[in-house]
């Protein structure tokens, strides 16, 4: 839900003034790869009626489009900011790591790097990396003074740069961090706006200061909020999605189909949990969102997931459906029930269903008796 969403609001601002959505799969993490995750994301923007300008399938001026294709290019520009002074190779060890943590943590600091390699002569580490010695690079944060991001929702942010940390930008094996790459994309592919979750606000400092130190022109930011559990209790995070299946709700798109909702309703739900019209419009087509969508009535404070107006999102879209329509949209519940119903037979019964249902495939359970001995 929460990419789902972040991608309509990309999605209605760039049809709304005329630029470019662009879809970038950020797959730099090796360990975090997910068989087929890619093709259910996909997949998922398709069956939403959200379909991008560039990106996968649809190549544009500024592809490669996967990050994993672009590994060469993040390392150049990684040591373009070693060559600024603001980067630098460290070569500590994991047990080090943990130890200058177990530390900070009995003192009660902020964990955070020590900067033990912050100040390596060049040469000197050099030749560590020509004899094979592992090393990571890490942004050379500064050690006094404020770093400010400004925020298209919230507005000027203050952070206190000796709380910050020299965050990893390439990691060992050579794969560069979304810090780094999502930067160094942005740039290149010259996006003007940056729609992502508050999760991010924490590292927005080194986002910026990266920026900073390649002296490029920053996107508009634009955190969005966070969802909650439907008690509103706490975020709302992929390990909750098992307890909401029992009760036959998802935050998955793909799962969400398969439920029988329909794309619209999904669509229409989503857009009003972060934004609002006005105080009474809550009925919204994807056209309708492309011509009343404004950052302007974005609002930052967190959205719990209410899967109660998900159904009644659902219920309003069924019944805007022609009854052709309708007949076409439950035909596959029928389908995978082994029961055999023709459209035209559907197209009969659907003024009845549409007063009834609350998912698709009620229909099976309100009208499949209809076609059995």
């Amino acid at each position: 839900l929460g990419s789902a969403r972040t991608a309509l609001y990309d999605y209605l601002i760039a049809r709304k003034t005329g630029g470019e959505f662009v879809l970038r799969i950020e797959d730099t993490d090796r360990k975090r790869l997910v068989q087929g995750a890619e093709e259910e994301l996909i997949n998922g923007l398709h069956w939403l009626g959200i379909d991008w300008d560039e990106g996968p399938l649809k190549d544009g001026p500024y592809g490669p489009y996967r990050q994993s294709e672009r590994k060469e290019i993040y390392q150049q520009y990684a040591k373009e900011l070693i060559e600024k002074g603001s980067a630098y190779y460290c070569f500590c060890s994991h047990e080090r790591l943990k130890k200058v943590r177990e530390e900070m943590q009995k003192l009660k600091k902020t964990s955070h790097y020590d900067g033990l390699c912050r100040n390596i002569p060049i040469n000197e580490a050099e030749e560590r990396i020509r004899n094979g010695e592992p090393h990571v690079i890490r942004f050379k944060t500064p050690e006094e003074g404020k770093t400010i991001v400004k925020d298209l929702l919230r507005g000027e942010i203050t952070f206190d740069n000796k709380m910050l940390d020299d965050y990893i930008i390439v990691k060992s094996d050579g794969w560069a961090l979304y810090h780094l790459a999502a930067t160094v994309d942005d740039h290149l592919m010259k996006i003007t706006h940056v729609i992502r979750g508050s999760e991010w606000l924490p590292t927005s400092p080194l986002h910026h200061l990266i920026w900073q130190a390649f002296g490029w022109k920053e996107p508009t930011w634009v955190h969005l909020s966070v969802f909650l559990k439907p008690s509103g209790k706490g975020k709302m995070s992929k390990r909750e999605a098992a307890q909401l299946s029992n009760g036959g709700y998802s935050i998955f798109i793909k799962d969400l189909e398969e439920l029988g909702y329909l794309p619209e309703a999904v669509i229409n739900w989503i857009a009003l949990m972060g934004w609002s019209y006005d105080d009474h419009t809550e009925y919204f087509s994807l056209d309708d969102l492309v011509e009343k969508f404004t950052m302007k009535k974005l609002n930052p404070s967190p959205a719990a997931i209410n899967f109660s107006k998900l159904d009644h999102f659902n219920k309003l879209h069924i019944k805007k459906l022609t009854d052709r329509e309708l007949a076409e949209r439950i035909f596959p519940y029928f389908e995978k029930n082994s029961i055999k119903a023709s459209l035209d037979e559907l197209e009969k019964i659907a003024t009845v269903l549409k007063e009834r249902m609350i998912t698709l495939d009620d229909s099976v359970k309100l009208c499949g008796f209809l076609f059995k001995e």
